[in-house]
């Protein structure tokens, strides 16, 4: 058993019990994290079907717990593995609990332990996406689908970073990768694993109202990078967790959809209106009036992290409006005092144009390389832009400014989804393509963060994708009427797409080729 250097002070043992009439084999490790703040245990076991023919033993040197095994020409044999790990995160006796619940599969045995993995996965398949005419994207999707349900748990009032389970890589942070990517496509099919990650959030919100205190400002302030304490923990080199602060409304968007999907008034009186009547008046403190009597947001990043401490990008600008408008509707929506100052914000937000009519990233954008869409955003999934003309102006612009070595895959996503809701399916197909296959490494098609990178899979780059076949070819959309399909267009060769429990009314959406 080998422990990752990330941990601290670590310890592997091996270990006999008897449990009721069961001698069990542990091997088991223990460990601190990095700074010692939590206590780590893990214990593991085999689970054989016939143990006459085995012998088990312990290398003391290599710490290895070894199954021996005896059998003739022609026989087979078969075993599992079984393992736990739990932390003093959620277990105040992190290591006997270890324990116990091998103590626990051991009795349970490979049959009824298989039985209630596969009876819980078909719950979760009950949500799916079928594609008939293309095998590969079909199973593109649904391992993006796999990857996003194994990665979240209904009532664990946790989120999921970027590279969900599969890593450490950034530090198992929280960013704008779930609110803006992840959690479409999980509001629309599982709609309990959506509401667990903003769980995450509201359960923080006393930190991010202490960051807006410290910054100067009113309400609540998230942290671009939010570890498990709901603080900022983005490396102090990295001048996103200055000034990257559209996550606040990004977060703000996230609940008033999850109202729109789900109509649950007593979470959005209790939980929901309290945290958008912060981000609201976050972002009143936030902006800066103008001689015209616009407003403007002076000194951030956008969603385009090339550019540090501009003034009125586009996305975080249109963001803001749109949770100051989200936060004016739940208040009356509650019955509740709305100050008029959040609509007049809300509408007099500027959103800046090139002399040509294209939306200008930010005050002082001269059409440099940027990392990822940012304007093109305004479109889809914001819906602040919502002529065809200006979309393809827009896209048309920015589409060949992305960085294409080190820029994210989500962009081409949404381009994706823009074509194809404006009935051009060549080029939505196009954009599909481009949205993942310099990501794409075999032999398991894991998708990397970027054409230049090599990481374990971006769950993030997974709900770009899976919001191009949702959102895109297929049309689906949260509005205030609740989930509606509007129209759009398949890829020239898919014969027909399902789309099956959308919604908690778990509906069936279909979409054929016209």
């Amino acid at each position: 058993m080998e422990i990752p250097d990330d941990y601290g002070e670590s310890t592997v043992y091996y270990r006999e019990l008897d449990a009721d009439s069961t001698r069990l084999h542990l091997l088991e490790a223990k460990a601190v994290s990095a700074r010692g703040a939590k206590q780590v245990a893990a214990a593991s076991a085999f689970l054989l079907e016939d143990e006459t023919t085995s012998e088990l033993s312990f290398e003391e040197a290599t710490k290895e717990l070894c199954l021996n095994i005896s059998i003739k020409k022609g026989e087979t044999f078969s075993f599992s593995l079984v393992g736990s790990i739990c932390s003093s995160r959620d277990f105040f006796d992190p290591y006997n609990e270890a324990e116990r619940q091998v103590v626990y599969a051991v009795h349970e045995g490979q049959e009824q332990l298989v039985g209630a993995h596969e009876r819980l996965w078909n719950e979760l398949w009950q949500s799916d996406i079928r594609i008939e005419g293309d095998d590969d994207a079909q199973r593109l999707v649904r391992f993006a689908l796999f990857n996003l349900y194994s990665s979240c748990r209904a009532g664990s009032r946790l989120s999921i970073p970027p590279m969900g389970l599969s890593s450490q890589f950034y530090n198992g942070h929280i960013f704008w990768d779930t609110e803006l990517w992840m959690y479409p496509p999980l509001l629309l099919l599982q709609p309990e694993l959506a509401k667990s990650m903003l769980d995450y959030r509201i359960d923080r919100i006393g930190p991010a109202r202490k960051k807006a205190m410290a910054y100067g400002y009113r309400g609540v302030m998230f942290p671009w990078e939010s570890d498990d304490t709901g603080e900022e923990a983005t490396p102090t080199f990295a001048l996103t967790g200055v000034f990257e602060h559209h996550i606040t409304a990004d977060v703000g968007i996230a609940c008033w959809n999850y109202y729109r999907v789900t109509r649950d008034t007593v979470w959005l009186k209790r939980e929901g209106f309290p945290l958008l009547r912060e981000i609201a008046d976050f972002w009143v403190s936030r902006v800066v009036r103008n001689a015209d009597e616009s407003y403007s947001i002076v000194g951030v990043t956008g969603a385009d992290e090339y550019a540090n401490g501009v003034t009125d990008n586009a996305f975080t600008n249109a963001s803001a409006s749109l949770a100051l408008e989200y936060a004016y509707r739940a208040g009356i929506a509650c019955g509740e005092y709305v100050p008029p100052i959040w609509k007049e914000v809300s509408q007099g937000l500027r959103i800046l144009q090139f002399e040509n009519g294209v939306t200008r990233e930010h005050a002082t954008y001269q059409g440099e390389t940027i990392k990822q869409a940012d304007v093109n955003l305004l479109a889809y999934p914001l819906g602040k832009i919502t002529d065809p003309e200006q979309q393809r102006k827009d896209l048309a612009y920015y589409a060949e400014r992305i960085d294409q070595q080190n820029g994210p895959m989500m962009s081409y996503a949404i381009f994706c989804v823009q074509y194809a809701r404006m009935g051009d399916a060549e080029k939505a197909w196009e954009m599909f393509r481009r949205c993942y296959l310099p990501n794409w490494r075999p032999p398991f098609g894991v998708l990397s963060e970027t054409p230049a990178s090599n990481n374990p899979y971006f769950m993030t780059g997974a709900g770009g994708l899976l919001q191009a076949v949702l959102n895109g070819f297929c049309g689906l959309q949260v509005t205030e009427e609740g989930i509606v399909q509007l129209p759009s267009v398949l890829p020239p060769h898919w014969k027909k797409v399902t789309v099956t429990g959308v919604g908690i009314e778990r509906k069936t959406y279909f979409c054929t080729r016209k």
